[in-house]
């Protein structure tokens, strides 16, 4: 009987366990500050087939603060700046950046695309923005690590 009811309560304590163990988030806030891209999956039928890591000659920001996001890109073998700032809302797992303004090659997308929505997954320390395609499959997910102090 106290074998059993050790175990019993062991079992107890690992559903606790798992119950508040929550590595999704899904309020806006929780992208609140600064990020940094680590890679980019590119995906065929649902799979990644290549991942490109960020490094020194390949560097992406973006910072989320009070509804706002503004994002640069920095590629010093490409002579157009890239940056853009908007605001952002997150509802259902979905993230929505919609931007007002950014650099001459930036702007260039804006003015026939201003609205930004990607599949959102995020953990403490990650986040995967993916873009889904009209068909519903996956085409590349940028992830990101958020910068600490």
């Amino acid at each position: 009987m106290k074998t059993k009811l050790i175990s019993v309560f062991a079992l107890l304590l690992l559903m606790l366990g798992l119950i508040s163990f929550n590595p999704i988030l899904s309020t806006s806030t929780d992208l609140e500050g600064p990020w940094k891209l680590k890679s980019i999956h590119i995906y065929e039928d649902n799979r990644i087939i290549d991942t490109i890591v960020s490094s020194e000659e390949y560097k992406q920001i973006k910072i989320y603060s009070e509804g706002k996001v503004m994002w640069t890109r920095y590629v010093p073998k490409d002579s157009a700046e890239w940056f853009g700032y908007g605001s952002y809302k997150v509802n259902d797992g979905i993230l929505e950046e919609t931007l007002e303004y950014g650099s001459t090659s930036m702007m260039k997308i804006i003015d026939t695309m201003r609205v930004f929505k990607f599949k959102l997954e995020v953990s403490r320390d990650n986040f995967s923005q993916i873009t889904v395609d009209a068909n519903g499959q996956y085409t590349q997910a940028e992830n990101y690590e958020r910068i600490k102090k």
